[in-house]
């Protein structure tokens, strides 16, 4: 499911895990795109989390826990998101 958070400067970033499912919402495509996009992120256990702006910012790919949904406040993930922009 897909999180809106806003940054510092105003921009509202749209995440989500990338794979989730890959539109088919049963536990062995569940599974399934979960080890796809591990193995994609060096299988370290981490999720790819795709953060897509409001305005004209770049698309942001992320590395999060796979918690990351639940455990990771609004300002924790503006840090990573900032983190990963280009100059960031």
């Amino acid at each position: 499911m897909p999180r809106d958070v806003t940054d510092d400067s105003g921009t509202t970033w749209t995440c989500a895990q990338a794979f989730a499912g890959l539109g088919d919402p049963s536990p062995a495509a569940q599974a399934a795109a979960e080890k796809l996009a591990e193995r994609l992120d060096g299988g370290d256990g981490q999720v790819a989390v795709v953060a897509t702006p409001s305005g004209g910012a770049q698309t942001v790919r992320l590395a999060l826990p796979p918690d990351w949904e639940t455990t990771m406040d609004d300002a924790a993930l503006a840090r990573a998101i900032a983190e990963q922009r280009p100059g960031g």
